[in-house]
């Protein structure tokens, strides 16, 4: 029934609603089920009920780090926000998608699971310091019906190559277990300065992630060095390389990472003294620019990292899988004026 105050509608009262977990939601956490459930509600108020004990999962209580199954009842209490909060809010969204470019990307494999996509270089995977958006937004802008759309892991922005999206939030608790536990199997496509020694197959030293001092004393870009075995701050790396083309200038190499360590490949390879062509944070800086010349031949105008190779076992059917990307056109043509005796990839 409606009230009719002063010539108005009045809202309805808010009431309580119990929400059954389906399998996307399964192993989310509960704050962040909760904070897709009540868009709009500010965090510190969701935190807040849970913590009051409104919030109840199957009839009982639960912490905000409590995993969700899927068939869980979770019982969500009345929630107010103001008309002018839910107002900003909308102002808010609608702001960000107009922000936002639609965007699809080449897909590899796509199925109810998941799709595998073949990123381009200079695009970031999603948004964050000083990225409006990536291909995550970007794509579910695309998509506007996917109700599920969720990284599985990372690229470096200027690197290319397969990129895997989850559809399904089980889908992506396995592909994420898998990538922790070191079932996948990824192999990158590099370009170095040098030729690099056949002998050397296997680079096995510690890394330490750590900022660099910025302005006015505040912390700057992240970046990655190799330390010692005996540093309480490095993290076991492994690299395995093999030589797939190379001339005395540049090595083409096949580099398989059994680690998935931040910048892993690339100071790996910089710290034996074979930098990747046009690597900006642990390249050769002079030979990046003399390579970015308009007159350069052969030129590059981008960092030659490539994710090219991707086994995994697909998430529902447990079926390995092997997904290639091949190169894209600017770096084959690079390779074969580069090193004339390699096959494209």
């Amino acid at each position: 029934m409606k009230v009719i105050i002063g010539g108005k509608a009045a809202p309805a009262a808010p009431a309580v609603k119990t929400v059954c977990v389906d399998d996307d939601g399964s192993g989310q956490r509960l704050d962040n089920f909760l904070l897709r459930q009540l868009k709009g509600v500010p965090k510190t108020h969701v935190y807040r009920l849970i913590r009051s004990g409104e919030v109840r999962v199957n009839k009982g209580r639960a912490s905000a780090d409590t995993r969700l199954q899927s068939g869980d009842l979770v019982r969500i209490p009345p929630v107010r926000i103001s008309e002018r909060v839910a107002e900003k809010t909308a102002a808010m969204a609608e702001q960000v998608a107009r922000a936002v470019p639609a965007r699809d990307f080449a897909v590899l494999l796509e199925d109810d699971h998941l799709v595998a996509l073949n990123k381009p270089a200079g695009v970031a995977v999603h948004g964050g310091s000083g990225v409006s958006f990536g291909v995550i937004e970007q794509l579910r802008m695309a998509r506007p019906a996917a109700k599920f759309l969720e990284l599985v892991h990372r690229l470096d922005r200027d690197t290319s190559g397969i990129l895997l999206v989850a559809k399904k939030r089980s889908a992506l608790k396995n592909l994420q277990d898998q990538f922790r536990e070191r079932q996948t199997g990824k192999t990158y496509l590099a370009m170095v300065r040098g030729q690099w020694p056949a002998k050397l197959k296997v680079l096995d030293r510690p890394l330490h992630k750590y900022l660099l001092q910025g302005k006015d004393g505040q912390a700057g870009e992240r970046r990655v060095k190799v330390v010692t075995r005996d540093d309480p701050d490095g993290m076991p790396s492994v690299t395995l390389v093999k030589v797939r083309a190379a001339t005395p200038t540049y090595s083409l190499l096949e580099v398989t990472i059994k680690t998935g360590r931040t910048h892993q490949i690339r100071v790996h390879l910089a710290s034996e003294g074979f930098p990747i062509l046009g690597d900006d944070k642990y390249g050769d800086f002079e030979l990046n620019k003399a390579l970015a010349r308009a007159d350069a031949q052969p030129g590059l105008k981008r960092m030659f990292l490539h994710a090219w190779r991707l086994q995994f076992n697909h998430p529902a059917t447990h079926e390995r899988l092997e997904l290639l990307a091949d190169l894209p056109p600017e770096l084959n043509q690079f390779v074969a004026a580069a090193c004339p005796g390699a096959a494209t990839v």
